[in-house]
């Protein structure tokens, strides 16, 4: 019994180099349910791309989208892509092989809010996924059942019987058909010589570009030749005028050595001489050189134990002076922060006997209207008086304002950079929750398995 060829629904992934790995989708919703794990595509985001495949290995549909995976190589438990149904909802795409395709992708999504959950295929000459996707498919290593092409069969009533006497080829037939093997060898042969002769005239061209390749490469290393040699020539001339530079230097070193032995000699001599003639007369100048330098060092001493003395009394007297000045100082400062206080409370209390009333706008809390008597607290922390309103902390509103301002991921991959998936933008900081509205599914789900909850 022939099993007759079905639609099969496969899953193939992609990387950098092309298509990575291949299944079917029973064993793609294995790795959904958490039976089966990638450790290769640990703490990744992978592309792939869901496909239809008919018995006659041809591309029918194909959805592009993207699968995070754990640090563990588990799927991420939030993933929920309804993959049959854009299958069936999407546009026209290309011609695989068996018609144009039904195609999801980022730049055609028939449901808005899956587009960021789906990519584009590159087109590029040398990297187009679409061929890749064709290929594999042809090749059928995942062992699908192929539908063989049977020719058509020829209904009973039409087929008819020839007479008896032409079952037989008579003779003149089977001249002609030797005729025309013979016509038709002799064809093959004059094609085999045509095609043996082109191959020669190719390997002739061959040949006269491998030897004017060798040509030039060794005209190039004669060149190159030529100029070590000329190089070497060149150093060993600059070694040889070096090596007579050196004898002269050494020849010149050897004069001067003797040259200062010479001179030392004699300066030992009137050195000797020098000693005994004023040893006398030096200990005599050492004597009164050293009394002129006490008596120098004395007065010297004396002197500037007056100008110490003399900067004492002025450093007191400045250290008083400043004293008396920074009190000064502090008792304007007093004054000068009274009157404005008092002055700035004036203006305030006749704005508001006005009916002035005073408003500040914070997103979140809206248009605030301050009170006279909350003006001070307000102008001391502007966030901590609005988050107040909010009935919210400090810390909880300052993050929903970055949260509002930029509704995306915070969280950091292991990279070190920030994920920055878009999330939905909650608009009232009440309903803001730390770690949970501003964290993408896959990093919410970590942190609960992180904190154990």
């Amino acid at each position: 019994m022939q099993i007759k060829p079905q639609t099969v629904e496969a899953v193939l992934f992609f990387n950098d180099g092309g298509i990575c790995k291949e299944m079917l989708y029973p064993e793609f919703e294995a790795i959904l349910d958490g039976v089966v794990n990638l450790p290769e595509y640990a703490d990744q985001q992978m592309r792939a791309v869901y496909v239809l495949v008919n018995g006659r290995l041809q591309v029918r549909a194909a959805v592009f989208f993207y699968l995070d995976f754990n640090e563990d190589g588990s799927a991420d438990s939030g993933w929920n892509i309804p993959l049959r149904s854009l299958a069936e909802r999407s546009g026209r795409g290309p011609d695989l092989g068996g018609g144009a395709i039904r195609l999801a992708c980022r730049s055609q999504c028939p449901v808005s809010w899956q587009q960021m959950h789906l990519w584009d295929p590159e087109l590029t000459p040398g990297n187009n996924h679409f061929a890749l996707l064709r290929d594999r498919i042809k090749r059928n290593q995942l062992g699908l059942l192929v539908e063989e092409e049977v020719p058509q069969a020829v209904p009973t009533d039409r087929l008819q019987v020839v007479a008896e006497e032409t079952w037989y080829a008579p003779a003149q037939a089977a001249k002609v058909a030797a005729v025309k093997a013979e016509k038709l060898q002799q064809e093959q042969r004059l094609k085999a010589a045509q095609l043996i002769k082109q191959q020669r005239a190719r390997i002739a061209s061959l040949e006269q570009l491998r030897e004017a390749d060798i040509a030039k490469l060794r005209a190039l290393a004669a060149e190159q030749q030529e100029r070590l040699q000329q190089e070497i020539h060149e150093l060993q001339e600059r070694l040889r005028q070096q090596e007579e530079l050196n004898a002269d230097l050494q020849a010149q070193l050897i004069g001067q050595t003797d040259s200062f032995r010479k001179h030392r000699e004699e300066l030992s001599q009137q050195l000797r001489m020098l000693e005994r003639n004023g040893r006398a007369e030096a200990e005599a100048a050492r004597a009164a050189f050293a009394s002129e330098t006490r008596e120098q060092i004395e007065a010297a001493v004396a002197e500037l134990k007056e100008q110490i003395a003399i900067r004492d009394v002025e450093l007191a007297y400045r250290n008083e002076l400043d004293t008396h000045l920074q009190e000064e100082i502090e008792q304007l400062k007093q004054a000068r922060d009274k009157l404005a206080a008092n002055s700035a409370e004036r203006v305030l209390e006749q704005l508001s006997g006005q009916g002035v009333q005073f408003m500040a706008y914070h997103p979140g809390a809206g248009h605030l209207t301050i009170a006279l008597h909350d003006i001070a607290t307000y102008q001391k922390n502007p966030l901590a008086y609005a988050a107040a309103r909010c009935a919210v902390s400090e810390e909880q509103y300052r993050q929903w304002l970055q949260h509002y301002q930029e509704p995306s991921c915070v969280a950091k991959l292991a990279s070190g950079e920030r994920c920055a998936m878009p999330l939905d933008k909650i608009d009232s900081p009440g309903r803001f929750v730390v770690g949970e509205t501003n964290c993408c599914a896959r990093h919410r789900a970590r942190d609960r398995l992180r904190t154990g909850s």
